[in-house]
Order: C-alpha cells, then sequence, then structure tokens
C-alpha cells in the first residue's frame, strides 16, 4: 500500500525547528525500514509531505507512522493520511 502523509505545523516554524533534528532521524529510520520512499518541506514552509509505502492496506500502519512523528508527539504538527493507490508509475516505485 502506498501513502501520501500531508504534513501541517500547528505552531510557529521556531516552534517547529526545535524538533526538526528528531523529526528527521525518525524519518532516516523509516527510510532504512522501506516505509519512507521520499520527504521534504512544502513551500511556503507551512509543513512538509511523505510517500510511503507500507506492508499492509490497514489503516493501523498509517497511523504508527504518524504516532511516532517527534512533531506529532511534542505537538507541533498534525498529519493528513491519504492512502494512494497510483495508476502510472506504480512499477517505477514498486522498484525504489
Amino acid at each position: 500500500m502506498y501513502a501520501i502523509a500531508i504534513v501541517r505545523y500547528r505552531k510557529p516554524l521556531e516552534d517547529v525547528l526545535k524538533v526538526v533534528d528528531e523529526h528527521r532521524a525518525y524519518l532516516r529510520d523509516l527510510k532504512a525500514r522501506g516505509v519512507l520512499l521520499a520527504s521534504g518541506p512544502l513551500e511556503p514552509r507551512y509543513g512538509g509531505a511523505l510517500l510511503l509505502r507500507l506492508p499492509d492496506s490497514t489503516d493501523t500502519a498509517l497511523l504508527a507512522v504518524r504516532d511516532g512523528d517527534p512533531f506529532v508527539k511534542h505537538g507541533v504538527a498534525q498529519y493528513e493520511l491519504l492512502p494512494w493507490v497510483p495508476n502510472i508509475g506504480g512499477d517505477a516505485l514498486d522498484h525504489l
């Protein structure tokens, strides 16, 4: 299952930046485990986006990604989780 996570800051950027190193370490771990394919901030910088690949199609896996993020744990951001079925380019994603 693929998903897109839109991360929106709930606090001013200066508060978010206090947690950004912890957040990026979490994302590096997701990448190492094959869960995160790509991530980065939005422009203007009011949040970010994640492209995820999860082993199953349950909401539990998506919620675990959200709930494990230090941004969420520290209350500086919220997630919008969007399960996604890529019709074009899915084969390329499967090889990442």
